[in-house]
């Protein structure tokens, strides 16, 4: 469910300017349903979007062939001007000046703006992040919520400043967490939420009525970017911080155990009451795989064997067996989050 904090409904009488000319930066398809309600009927009232720019291709795959992300793809299908550059030098500093853009909205873009990016725009440069701020800085801030075993995360309108994601900011879409939500869902979630949020605070923006209120800095924590490693599971930790684990780094990196010899990868868990040895399968009735820890049953849904697809744990269990008692292994989790130093 999305909760809005300011909710009231906006009067496009208040936009005192013509529509307002954006430029977009980004390279996560988490922005492609804001940008396609940017063509829609609202956003086509409110503002155009002049120029996207992307990270450059990038070689994928065994053949190393240059891909587009999708947002090239989407600016490209829309006839929308495309900027790659490797890097964000003083003449494309200049080009962007030049554009005289009224906003730069940003939004997993990959590339750190310096000041002088940051100021060229007329109304300045926006930045949406993924997390209600601050309780999350850095570059995991959805897969660290659920991760963290958070109810709730969300989205934030700030201003860019130099330091990470520490701008003010003017306003949340938030969202609740399920306990069965996984990274990919929540990212799903997170899309959709940027969508009301920037619907309701660009006419605030333009007719100069918008906000921007400092964070509390001491409340700030960091994440940082995901690797391979963090896919490790501690089964004498609590059932909740497992399952969560699992949950919240699913699709990448992905958490992963080994059963009889190979290492299966783990799409989505939940808990049950109970106890016992730390990572013992203690029961795989009714097609079910449960793994005990000191404090709860981690209850596995959905697994994936070498060369397989992500299966629900019944029909990965017709095709591989498990014995009752099997214990799983135990690796330290590593710390995704730490707190302002």
């Amino acid at each position: 469910m999305i909760r809005r904090r300011n909710s009231n409904l906006v009067d496009f009488r208040f936009l005192k300017t013509n529509r307002l000319k954006v430029v977009f930066m980004g390279s996560d398809p988490i922005a492609l349903p804001l940008l396609d309600w940017f063509l829609g009927q609202e956003g086509r009232a409110l503002a155009q979007i002049s120029t996207v720019y992307t990270q450059p291709d990038r070689p994928v795959g065994r053949g190393q062939r240059f891909v587009a992300n999708e947002i090239k793809q989407w600016a490209s299908a829309h006839g929308i001007e495309v900027r790659q550059p490797e890097k964000l030098t003083a003449e494309a500093r200049a080009r962007l000046t030049a554009d005289a853009p009224d906003l730069t909205l940003v939004m997993a873009y990959g590339h750190i703006l310096g000041e002088k990016f940051i100021q060229a725009p007329r109304l300045g440069t926006l930045n949406l992040h993924a997390s209600l701020l601050p309780k999350y800085r850095g570059a995991s801030p959805i897969q660290t919520a659920i991760a963290s075993g958070d109810a709730q995360t969300g989205v934030a309108l700030m201003r860019i400043v130099r330091e990470l994601d520490a701008g003010p900011v003017a306003d949340v879409e938030s969202v609740d967490i399920e306990t069965l939500d996984t990274g990919l869902d929540i990212k799903a979630t997170l899309a959709a939420a940027c969508v009301p949020l920037v619907s309701r605070n660009l006419p605030r923006l333009a007719a100069g009525e918008l906000a921007f209120v400092p964070q509390d800095h001491a409340g700030a924590n960091f994440c940082r970017r995901l690797i391979k490693d963090d896919g490790v599971l501690d089964f004498t930790r609590p059932a909740r911080a497992v399952s969560a684990r699992i949950n919240g780094l699913f699709p990448w990196p992905g958490c992963r155990t080994e059963i009889n010899g190979q290492i299966i990868k783990l799409g989505q868990a939940d808990t049950l009451e109970g106890q016992g040895e730390p990572g013992s399968i203690i029961s795989n009735f009714d097609q079910e795989l449960l793994v005990s820890t000191p404090q709860g049953l981690v209850r596995l849904l959905k697994l994936q064997r070498p060369g397989g697809r992500m299966l629900p744990t019944a029909d990965f269990l017709r095709g591989f067996t498990v014995e009752a008692g099997t214990i799983l292994p135990s690796v330290t989790m590593p710390t995704l989050v730490r707190t302002q130093s």
